[in-house]
């Protein structure tokens, strides 16, 4: 009786582990990715008009990311090179857009650190010893 309770309960576990697994690789709609950017935004205290816009920004910045990939993959051409390319562009064009709602301090604040915890993690590899 112990046995099967212990083979249970390892059973239970391991089927909770593999569905959180799961669980963290789903893809974000922009939509998610635009309000969870908001919420790290609410720091500057935006009044509404500028919270609009912001939010704006934001929507049409994962759109375009979120199609720019799609498009990528549709055509076969999983070129990392471009694909980094056209991302900087619209990190570019997003940013430009936001120095015109943001303060200096505001933009200082967003590039330094809120930006750089929205990004995705790199798995660390271990330093090369040197021979």
């Amino acid at each position: 009786m112990k046995k099967q309770f212990f083979l249970f309960i390892a059973a239970s576990l391991f089927s909770i582990s593999s569905l959180m697994a799961q669980e963290g690789r789903q893809k974000l709609t922009p939509e998610q990715k635009t309000k969870a950017t908001m919420e790290k935004l609410e720091v500057f205290k935006l009044d509404a008009a500028a919270k609009a816009k912001t939010e704006s920004i934001f929507k049409e910045f994962y759109t375009s990311v979120q199609k720019s990939m799609e498009d990528m993959r549709a055509s076969g051409n999983m070129d990392r090179e471009a694909a980094k390319e056209k991302r900087y562009e619209l990190v570019n064009l997003r940013n430009g857009q936001l120095k015109k709602v943001f303060t200096h301090e505001q933009m200082r604040i967003w590039v330094d650190e809120i930006e750089p915890t929205l990004m995705p993690k790199k798995p660390e590899t271990a330093p090369v010893p040197n021979k």
